[in-house]
């Protein structure tokens, strides 16, 4: 499974990196929760830019499952451009917490002046200290041992979805979830000791397009498999909720489709249904679950083994997509670490 791109290598530290994660979030505690509590919030909206649009989706259903707490994912563009279809109302108290590897994304910014021309405050998680993001933000989380030389985001991804997880947890006044944060590291080198060499063979497949199923806390973090296998490997890849594979998108289906499904506690009978029809069809897939189910039929799959719960655990389902896209871009031959027409951060004049 050696590769020695620097993203392979990224992807590769995040049992570290979360370490180090865990420890500055832990740090950040008490400031943390003087912002979340310093008012009864109506809303919290999170927003960012690409692979932090989604990481946005992702976190907000979390949250909001989690904590009871409105909570609402939007591109910081819609927030920047349209915010009359963002915010409820003009009285409407939100916390905004705002997302950017590099805190220099031109739409994430603006989204933050928008939210503060409401003269209301703005949580900012990033990767580097000296951003603009924050400099800006009301109170940022910086993440520092995240951050990362590739174009792809893939440990400041995760990262900085486990700050928001740690929120979550915070609000919720949860301590049991946030301390089940801590154990991710362990778990994610027994992700990759177990799996590394089995998902690069997967990935050698000769697969035509790729689509990726997630639901409910699962669905962002599909988007952002979908989103690495097109940066990395510019290949066809597209992200659904389970059932509406059913709803269009399977007419897609045959024997060079392959279909990853991240499988959730809560949905897994009906997710496995539409797996069931996806091979019925022709397909392939390949499912990631916590543990293997029972009778199952799948094509491939991989069971992380955490014991964690479903909102706790889903960085770890990132794991294998990342390698999965690697490995696909060079059995593509391409070059994992020059993404065609991307760059770290857009910076617009």
């Amino acid at each position: 499974m050696a590769d020695e791109s620097i993203v392979f290598r990224e992807i590769m530290s995040q049992p570290e990196v979360w370490s180090a994660t865990w420890q500055r979030l832990e740090a950040g505690r008490g400031d943390l929760q003087e912002l979340l509590f310093s008012q009864c919030w109506d809303a919290v909206l999170f927003t960012g830019c690409g692979s932090t649009h989604y990481l946005a989706m992702a976190a907000a259903g979390l949250h909001q499952q989690l904590s009871g707490q409105r909570a609402r994912g939007v591109a910081a563009s819609e927030v920047a451009f349209f915010p009359g279809g963002v915010y409820p109302d003009v009285q409407a108290q939100m916390l905004l917490i705002a997302v950017s590897r590099s805190g220099e994304t031109t739409e994430t910014l603006q989204a933050v002046d928008r939210h503060h021309e409401r003269q209301q405050a703005v949580l900012g998680l990033t990767c580097r200290e000296r951003s603009a993001l924050a400099r800006r933000a009301d109170l940022a989380i910086v993440l520092v041992e995240a951050d990362e030389r590739s174009v792809a985001q893939t440990r400041a991804f995760t990262s900085l979805y486990m700050a928001t997880q740690f929120i979550a947890g915070l609000v919720a006044n949860d301590e049991a979830f946030v301390d089940a944060l801590s154990r991710l590291p362990a778990r994610a080198r027994t992700v990759f000791e177990r799996h590394g060499e089995f998902v690069a063979q997967v990935a050698r497949g000769d697969w035509e397009r790729v689509i990726f199923l997630g639901s409910g806390p699962y669905y962002g973090l599909a988007c952002e498999g979908m989103l690495k296998l097109k940066e990395l490997s510019l290949s066809w890849s597209e992200a659904y909720r389970f059932t509406e594979l059913r709803h269009g998108p399977i007419a897609l289906v045959d024997e060079r489709t392959l279909v990853i499904a991240l499988l959730s506690d809560t949905a897994e009978d009906a997710e496995r249904a539409v797996l069931a029809d996806v091979r019925r069809l022709g397909g392939r897939t390949l499912a990631i679950a916590d543990v293997p189910g029972a009778g199952a039929d799948e094509t491939y799959a991989i069971d992380l083994g955490s014991g964690m719960n479903e909102l706790a655990r889903g960085a770890l389902y990132l794991l294998p997509l990342q390698l999965f896209a690697v490995h696909r871009a060079r059995a593509r031959g391409l070059d994992p670490d020059r993404p065609r027409h991307l760059q770290q951060a857009v910076v617009l004049a």
